[in-house]
């Protein structure tokens, strides 16, 4: 993988976390269950990527942190067009991307069990 993709994390999550805070506040004050769960999906996943950003130097890591990223925008782009459009980005995008995210935690686990300092 590029040498690079580890700030790519970085940037995602500042963004995430900045969609994740304002989607908090509209929720809040809209009482949108979509946006509620946005908020909750964007805040919770952005340290995660922060971490890969940081810390990410082997490919099972970056690519466990390419398919968490990759699930929680899909997801929550999903629950963003509901709730400013009333209608989802496709027929089965939310699930989609809750797999996907699945799939990148355990790919974090995976890569937890790898030799110590090679991720």
């Amino acid at each position: 993988m590029p040498r690079l993709v580890p700030r790519h994390f970085l940037v995602l999550a500042g963004l995430m976390g900045a969609i994740g805070v304002a989607a908090a506040a509209a929720a809040s004050h809209g009482e949108s269950r979509n946006l509620s769960a946005l908020a909750t999906m964007f805040l919770s996943h952005a340290p995660v990527l922060v971490a890969v950003g940081l810390f990410g130097q082997g490919r099972l890591l970056l690519g466990a942190g390419l398919v968490l990223a990759g699930g929680t925008l899909l997801f929550g782009g999903d629950l963003t067009m509901r709730a400013l459009l009333g209608q989802g980005l496709f027929g089965g995008a939310a699930p989609l991307g809750g797999g996907l995210m699945m799939l990148g935690w355990l790919g974090l686990s995976l890569a937890g069990l790898g030799r110590k300092g090679r991720y």
